[in-house]
């Protein structure tokens, strides 16, 4: 299957999750990732509802690009952008969670909680994330329900 390289990414996170944001901007812009910064910034609280939509506002209009998400625990803001239907936000917490994301599952989102992951285990999944191809074949249907609940007949493709 012929994939599109994604070399670009937005990156959101709401207070408990701007440390690790920050991380990862910088380890993606050193491997040449256009990264754009959607914020927050600082610890001041605010509210991941409002990230979450940003980000899935951001990728609306640039389908090219990959997303990254980060709250305290990554529930918050994966449910938040998972909300938009062009979303495939996948909360992980390991790098095999990362690449069937991607293999299976064509995330375009890849959510991290910053209380739950180590620095180091959150950029691999990062890594991971980046350099993997969404499979095709029988998940394709699949991933199409998600954006189309229910568009296709149940079980067309057991």
């Amino acid at each position: 299957m012929n994939q599109k390289v994604i070399r670009r990414f937005y990156a959101a996170s709401d207070h408990a999750g701007a440390v690790l944001k920050s991380d990862i901007i910088e380890h993606l812009t050193m491997q040449g990732f256009e990264v754009l910064d959607l914020g927050a910034e600082g610890n001041a609280p605010v509210d991941y509802p409002d990230y979450g939509a940003t980000l899935a506002e951001a990728l609306l209009s640039d389908c090219d690009a990959f997303g990254v998400a980060i709250c305290g625990s990554g529930i918050g803001i994966s449910i938040a952008a998972n909300r938009f239907s062009h979303i495939r936000a996948a909360l992980v917490s390991d790098v095999v969670g990362a690449e069937l994301s991607r293999r299976h599952n064509d995330a375009n989102v890849l959510a991290l909680g910053e209380r739950l992951i180590d620095k180091q285990t959150a950029l691999n999944c990062v890594d991971t994330f980046a350099s993997t191809d969404f499979e095709g074949g029988r998940h394709s249907v699949r991933v199409e329900k998600l954006a189309n609940p229910r568009a296709i007949p149940l079980n067309s493709n057991s």
